[in-house]
């Protein structure tokens, strides 16, 4: 059963976190015996609501509760092309696939697709490269105050293709997720992205590749191991077709695996 928040914010308000529900959703399934007999519904059951926040009949003191759904992790993408795997992650948090939210969009391109996408999303999407900051450190510093400014809590790294700075890496140390399209410690380091990987796993004639997901660090494509998953190499596979396969499970398996870790089914190590 995936996990449900109840935390009391002030007299008057509580705030109900449940994975799963995008915020203005209104359906809310909760396991709280208070909140079920406040909307007149069984324990553990789904509840529709009218309304996105809805003020309670009296449970003992305080006399009235407002529900509303706060997302479990806060969630800042870097990103420097089109912006499919940032989509597809946006997607499932305003969907409810994922108990998640958004909260910014970095990219070192200015005219990069992932920035369209989070203006016509209507989440902030900033501008930080060399052009915006000459100097690294400065750059560094831009970046990382970007993201706790905007609240992030987890940072993803989604087709971005510059190595965070040693300050935005220490700040979101073990919080930093990038995802890779081939089975590291295989086909990874400096310069391998893109078709350059496929061509790789071609050349050297294995039988099977995937997506890995791991915590980033100072290294190109290192760090711990989150998540893989493994699919075939077929016999008649070109560069393009193994790309175009591998691309569209990639954008699959970054939001199955923030699924798993907003439910609390995998933990980032300590």
């Amino acid at each position: 059963m995936r996990r449900e928040k109840i935390a009391r914010v002030d007299r008057n308000t509580v705030l109900v976190s449940l994975a799963g529900i995008p915020r203005g959703n209104t359906t809310v399934r909760t396991a709280d015996p208070n909140v079920a007999r406040a909307q007149n519904a069984p324990t553990a059951k789904t509840t529709t609501l009218r309304n996105s926040i809805m003020t309670r009949k009296r449970i003992g003191h305080p006399p009235s509760y407002t529900l509303a759904c706060v997302p479990h992790l806060e969630l800042g993408c870097l990103a420097s092309g089109e912006g499919t795997t940032l989509q597809a992650v946006m997607d499932a948090c305003k969907g409810g696939v994922v108990d998640a939210e958004v909260r910014v969009v970095i990219s070192n391109n200015s005219k990069s697709g992932a920035l369209r996408r989070a203006a016509a999303e209507g989440i902030p999407g900033l501008h930080r490269s060399s052009a915006t900051h000459l100097d690294a450190t400065a750059l560094d510093e831009a970046i990382r105050d970007a993201l706790d400014q905007h609240g992030a809590s987890l940072v993803l790294l989604a087709g971005y293709m510059k190595k965070l700075g040693p300050q935005t890496r220490a700040r979101f140390a073990g919080k930093v997720l990038n995802t890779h399209p081939a089975l590291l410690p295989s086909h990874g380091g400096q310069g391998m992205y893109g078709r350059r990987v496929h061509e790789a796993v071609l050349a050297a004639g294995d039988r099977v590749t995937g997506v890995t997901i791991h915590l980033a660090d100072a290294e190109y494509d290192h760090g711990t191991t989150i998540a893989q998953c493994e699919m075939p190499v077929l016999d008649d596979d070109t560069v393009d077709s193994l790309s175009e396969r591998v691309r569209t499970r990639e954008r699959e398996f970054v939001v199955e695996t923030l699924t798993r870790l907003s439910a609390g089914e995998i933990q980032l190590p300590t």
